[in-house]
């Protein structure tokens, strides 16, 4: 196994924080939620069937290609705990499943090959970058055991099939993506992408600029609001660090509530809500959201989108930070099926102490038990039987 694998013992404060989400794990899962109750009837198995087949053919050919020792460190039962151990860090924390680093490159095209099938073409051009800029990082700071491009892990949860539930995981620095098939439908949450740099002006990578869309269109809602309704959403002023409560300077997540290990968020909405917005403002709302829906296929998106656009009313929007065209800042936006969550940070690598628009982490969430398609599940299994594996209707 790799030795990226093993960590040292951390400092003080990264250990209480290693701690203190390992702790999480102890609570069983019940989902994001706004007072604690999980709201149940917002989701069923119905609606859009969209074909899972190409992501189901790239992880079979993954999985062929491997070596039986390879193929039992990346393979975990669907109920695995690995599910929610994800976590966004450069250290290498809770990390589990098979490194694509030591993959032989053609196996480690493969295995590229999942996300591709899986994710949109944006989607997948993201992913790459956050890799390859992680890569960036290690050559800046010559550290190659904390950075690279390729010291992520991915894991299969369940048995790849057409008839049964099954999954994939891909975690690390600054990617993490959880995905569940079944029944004609993906759920790709919880689901993290962040970027430090998030722009590159020279070399390599020059003319790389992730989060834009995410970026400007938070702005561009937030503009569209006259005083009064800005006074509502906005929370904080600023996020400088002697503005802000130090709860919300967390040394992992920033200002960002439902990062990693993070399954059981109590959030109260906050904010504007989706039906005091004008018809134009409920639209750059909409959008807003689908630049994050928009990083799963685009089949696969439109059917999110449209749960989404079908709680437009109760879709809460909110606020930290300035408005001008250098300013960092945290938005949130909050339904009863989509928690978007984005975040500018301070430098962990570059030495700036406040937040800059150079650094980018964002997340996207299902609440009320629907991150790794828990809610979706439970209807699944009480309707089909695989206790014999088959995929009978249950009676």
């Amino acid at each position: 196994m790799s030795a990226r694998v093993q960590v040292d013992d951390p400092p003080p404060p990264i250990r209480d924080l290693v701690d203190e989400r390992a702790a999480e794990l102890q609570r069983p899962f019940s989902g994001v939620t706004t007072d604690g109750v999980v709201r149940t009837g917002l989701r069923s198995l119905g609606g859009p069937s969209v074909s899972t087949r190409p992501i189901l053919d790239a992880t079979l050919s993954f999985l062929e290609a491997l070596t039986p020792e390879q193929r039992t460190r990346c393979s975990w039962p669907m109920d695995a705990a690995e599910w929610r151990m994800w976590i966004n860090v450069h250290m290498n924390h809770f990390r589990h499943g098979l490194l694509l680093e030591d993959l032989a490159p053609p196996v480690r095209q493969l295995a590229l090959g999942i996300l591709r099938a899986t994710l949109s073409a944006r989607g997948y051009h993201q992913a790459r970058s956050i890799m390859r800029l992680n890569e960036l990082l290690a050559e800046l700071t010559g550290d190659h055991e904390a950075f690279g491009e390729w010291p992520y892990f991915l894991s299969i949860f369940g048995t790849p099939s057409g008839d049964e539930p099954w999954g994939w995981q891909i975690d690390g620095h600054h990617l993490c993506v959880n995905t569940v098939v079944f029944d004609g439908r993906i759920v790709m949450t919880p689901a993290f992408m962040g970027a430090e740099p998030r722009r590159v002006a020279h070399g390599a990578l020059a003319g790389t600029s992730l989060f834009d869309p995410e970026e400007q269109l938070g702005l561009d809602l937030i503009r569209s609001f006259d005083s009064a309704k800005r006074n509502r959403a906005t929370i904080y002023p600023s996020i400088h660090p002697d503005d802000i409560p130090t709860h919300l300077q967390n040394l992992f997540d920033g200002r960002m509530q439902a990062g990693a290990f993070h399954d059981n968020l109590i959030a109260p909405y906050q904010g504007v809500a989706g039906l005091d917005l004008s018809d134009a403002q409920r639209r750059l709302l909409l959008d807003l959201v689908g630049t994050y829906v928009g990083w799963a296929g685009d089949e696969h998106a439109a059917a999110k989108l449209s749960e989404v656009a079908s709680h437009l009313d109760e879709t809460w929007f909110s606020w930290y930070g300035g408005t001008s065209d250098d300013s960092p800042f945290y938005y949130r936006v909050h339904s009863p099926v989509v928690l978007v969550e984005f975040d500018h940070h301070p430098g962990v690598v570059f030495d700036n102490d406040a937040p800059s628009r150079l650094h980018v982490h964002t997340v996207v969430r299902t609440p009320h038990g629907g991150d790794y398609g828990a809610d979706l599940l439970a209807q699944h299994h009480k309707r089909f039987d695989h206790r014999h594996g088959d995929h009978r209707a249950s009676r």
